[in-house]
This record gives C-alpha cells, structure tokens and sequence, in this order.
C-alpha cells in the first residue's frame, strides 16, 4: 500500500488517533454492512514482469481480429479509412501528445491555435458560424444538441428520426431523462424518414428535432423537407447528425435550414482503435453561441499588434455556476480533433470531394454486385453514399457473416443486432476507399457461397427428415 500512496503507516496512525479510532476497519464498521464485507483476501495472482506481461497482452490481443487483419465491409458509425503517416507523425510531436487542459491558456498559444484552426475546419465544413473545439464523441454530441436546444427555447420535446444511429438514440434517451425532456422516435418509410410522420410529430411542445445524413441505413435524406417541415408552425431546433466525409458531395447542414450540426469525427484521420476513442464535432448558428457546450477558441492581437489566441468560451461547471453549465467536458479530445484538421488539411478543398465521389463509386458498383446475387434484394432504393442495407430474406445472417469472415472477410453488419424483429434479414455494409473492386467482388462470392451453403444445409435437414418419418 505504501509503494503506491504517499500515505505512510505513521501518517494513517496519526490519523486514526486523531479521529479517535485504532483501525480502518474500526473506522468503517458502521458505514459498511458486515454482509458486504469480505473474509478473505482478494483472489489476485502473483504480479508478473513486465516480460511476462508484454506476453500476457500479446496473447490477449491475438484474440481479437482488426481491421488489419480481414478485408472489412463492417461500418455502422465506424469506419476503416486509411490515416496518413503525417498524423501520427504530428500527433506523436511532445507538445500536443502531452499537455493537459491549459488552465491558464493564453500561455499554451500552440493548443489555442489548433482549436481555432480545428474550429474553422468544421465552420467551413458544415457551413455554420461557429464550431466548438470539439466533444467525447458523436452520440453524446447529439445528447448535447438536444440540451442546448431546451436552453433555447425552454420545451421538453424530443423528435428523432429513426434513421438516426440506435446506440444515438440510446444515449439520448438516457441523457434527456436527465435535463426532463421526453424522446419520440418517427420511424422510416421506403428507407428515409417519413415525412408526414416527421410533421405530425413536430408540435407546440418540440423543443429540437434531430435527424441523421446520411441515415442508419445509408439513405441520403431529404434535409431541406424535413428542416422545413419542423419550422413550419412552432420552430423547433433543427439538430442534424453527420458523416463528414460524405459532406464532400452532400449539401452542408447550413445551407439545408439545420440549426446545429453534430457527427462523430473518427472518419477524418482517426483509426478504429476497437471503438474508441474518437472525438464529436458540434457546429451552430451564432445565436446558439452562447449556450454551446465544450470550449470555444478564439483569435486576437496582442498589445504590440501580433497575432494571438485566447480562450473565448468555456461553459462548463469548474468555470462558471454548475447550474449555468452547458456540459461537464473537461479535457475534450484535443489530440483526436487535432488528427481530424490534420487529415482535412492534409486532404485539401479537392481532396475531400474526390474522396467522396470515389465512396459513392464504390458504393454504387458493391450494391450493384451484391443485389445481383440470388437471394440478395436491396433494404431501400434510395440514393447512397457510403453505406447501403441488404435483405436477404429466408437466410439466417448471423450464421452468413460468421461464414463469411472465417473466409478472410467482414460482410457488414447483421442488422438483427441492432434492428431486432424489424430487419432480422438485413445486412449494413460499408464502403472506404481502401476496398478495391477485387474485394467486393470477392464479398458478393462468399455472400452468395454462404446462402447457396445454407439452402443446401436445409435441404437436407428436410431430407432426412422426411426418410426417418
């Protein structure tokens, strides 16, 4: 105990006698129920060497399978693009691989510039004014959206799309309990969010309405329509979920009527990393400035005229009221952000756009291949860029994708996993510019592999069932 606390066995005796007891256990006696107190020593094994557990990780690790090791079509909010040497080349640079928040900030003007140049970054991108320096990560970043729009308007209703990401949806459900606010769900229609259900659902009460583009299920959405239609009588806060890559061929949130843009950013130069972590980009309209979460960075002069940077907004609770606060994020995800404006700097204005028509390519010529597989049909007709959803109805899809990627290959994601008892028979698959037309082709083989394997297995099931009656 004493090789890990600055504690010393003088110091807890002192301590003790102070308080007027002889043990910690004495201590403790009438706060901790005896039922909940163990009469043994905890069951720890012996420590290791730091050979013997560079080992132990290593075996531990080589149960996992990544993306480096399969060819990946699995994407659902995650995505396998390739990341540039540049960004680990600068974000291994000490300066911005070490520091902590800058609590007197005007001295750290390396980690003020790069909020503002991150924050431009995301302006540009979503066409919003103002951007914050970024949030833990998508989800919460719609969390976020919807408290800051009860802020504004001071209503608790809650309209979501069901096109927006269910483990979104999830933790908005859990973190508006928390600010009173209550969460409808307009489901789909033909693969994009119903429109007449959207307007019917938007009322007196709707504090913000949130949408994702593209969807869950990939389908492009009519932004404008649905934007319009939450400001038709009583404007609600339009919150709009984004994929930033496919912003290189989709119109901006700010030229579509969306209020606040919020996305998860682990596709601009951020690696899957088993899920994390990642960061959240939060752009809004200049009225929304004040009531946004996160830190705000901003650009000055100094007394002698130079350029400089300051630290413009930062509402959280350790700087201002708790009750005033509009989110608890400390130390944000400075150095995954950093990886973002890196990659978008490192793409350029064209890059992107090249970027994303090649995704839509792709995409096109894999939905294509798949759909004509026999026993594959498209989820949706509607327009794509990155992502698509499959029916394979009567095929059990978990047991295709286990076969699938024993072959080498990740197909997607089994909707059944997320959409239980809707699209049991649904497969989300996934394009990055790092599939080739060898590999999808090579997935729409094994695809149909696995459903001729699986219609041949029942086949025969109901052979010999037949013979043994």
């Amino acid at each position: 105990m004493t090789r890990y606390t600055t504690a010393t066995d003088a110091d807890r005796e002192a301590m003790l006698a102070a308080v007027g007891v002889a043990s910690i256990d004495e201590l403790l006696a009438e706060q901790i129920p005896q039922a909940l107190l163990l009469d043994r020593p905890l069951d720890i094994p012996e420590g290791l060497s730091e050979q013997e557990v560079n080992a132990e990780l290593g075996r531990l690790a080589a149960k996992n399978t990544s993306a480096e090791d399969e060819v990946t079509f699995l994407g659902a909010g995650m995505y396998d693009h390739y990341v540039p040497s540049i960004i680990d080349m600068l974000l291994g640079r000490s300066e911005f691989l070490t520091p902590y928040t800058p609590y007197q900030p005007e001295v750290s003007q390396g980690g003020l510039q790069v909020m503002f140049e991150y924050q431009t970054a995301i302006s540009e991108l979503t066409a919003l004014p103002v951007s914050n320096a970024s949030v833990y990560e998508g989800p919460s970043a719609v969390a976020a959206a919807a408290y800051l729009a009860k802020l504004v308007n001071s209503k608790t209703g809650i309209v979501v799309s069901a096109g927006v990401h269910p483990h979104t949806i999830q933790t908005l459900e859990t973190l508006a309990v928390g600010y009173g606010s209550t969460v409808t769900v307009v489901p789909l229609k033909d693969g994009v969010t119903d429109l007449d259900a959207w307007s019917a659902a938007v009322d007196g009460d709707t504090s913000a309405a949130i949408l994702q583009q593209p969807n869950f299920l990939g389908a492009v959405e009519d932004v404008q329509a649905l934007s319009d239609a939450a400001k038709d009588d009583s404007p609600a806060v339009v919150i709009g979920a984004y994929d930033p890559i496919t912003l290189g061929v989709l119109a901006p949130p700010g030229e579509t009527d969306v209020d606040v843009a919020v996305g998860e950013g682990q596709t601009l130069g951020n690696r899957l990393d088993f899920g994390g972590p990642s960061f959240g980009f939060f752009a809004a309209r200049e009225a929304f400035l004040r009531r946004m979460p996160g830190r705000i960075a901003g650009e000055t002069v100094d007394v002698d005229g130079r350029r400089g940077f300051v630290l413009t907004l930062q509402t959280r609770e350790q700087h201002i009221r708790r009750e005033k606060a509009t989110s608890n994020i400390c130390t944000s995800q400075a150095l995954n952000a950093l990886a973002g404006v890196v990659y978008l700097g490192w793409l350029g204005r064209e890059g992107l756009p090249e970027l994303a028509n090649l995704l839509v390519q792709r995409t096109h010529y894999a939905r294509t291949t798949l759909a004509a597989v026999d026993g594959v049909e498209l989820l949706h007709d509607q327009p794509v860029v990155r992502e698509f959803a499959l029916r394979l109805p009567g095929v059990d899809v978990p047991q295709l994708v286990a076969y699938v990627q024993d072959h080498g290959v990740n197909p997607g994601l089994a909707l059944s996993r997320t959409h239980a008892g809707v699209h049991d028979d649904g497969l989300l698959v996934a394009l990055t510019e790092q599939r080739t037309k060898e590999q999808i082709d090579e997935l729409a083989r094994l695809v149909g592999e696995a459903i001729q394997s699986q219609r041949s297995g029942t086949t025969d099931a109901a052979a010999r069932t037949e013979v043994s009656a």
